[in-house]
């Protein structure tokens, strides 16, 4: 069961959509820190920032998304991992010692190559978009 008072991972992104390479950086989280916050940035139809206009999804079908492409591994949310819809969060700011860290994955090349824009332009391409 998921424990709010537990220390937890978080994974802030737009998940416009959730793909291999997501489920790949979760897993790897998972294993480390035991329980993960995905946190939705909601920005179906708006500038996401940095120019990135193009968010199809809504936060109904993001966490929809999320939830069935774990599920395909055995993780169920809940137990390993919660699914929060937060703003259109683009800075994380901090002043001093916090008690938290940041950490970039070094995950490998073809995981790596995935790409949500990618995926959006095949799904337009086959008319599922």
């Amino acid at each position: 069961m998921f424990d709010w008072k537990k220390p937890t991972a978080q994974m802030l992104g737009r998940w416009q959509p959730w793909h291999d390479g997501h489920t790949e950086l979760f897993k790897r989280i998972l294993a480390e820190h035991g329980q993960v916050c995905i946190m939705i940035r909601d920005v179906c139809g708006a500038d996401a920032g940095m120019g990135n206009t193009d968010n199809p999804f809504d936060y109904r079908t993001v966490k929809k998304n999320i939830i069935a492409g774990l599920e395909e591994h055995g993780y169920k949310c809940g137990i390993e991992y919660e699914v929060l819809s937060v703003p259109n969060i683009v800075d994380i700011s901090y002043g001093r010692g916090v008690g938290y860290t940041f950490t970039e994955h070094d995950l490998d090349k073809d995981i790596q190559a995935i790409s949500a824009t990618k995926i959006r332009a095949e799904m337009r391409a086959k008319g599922e978009l």
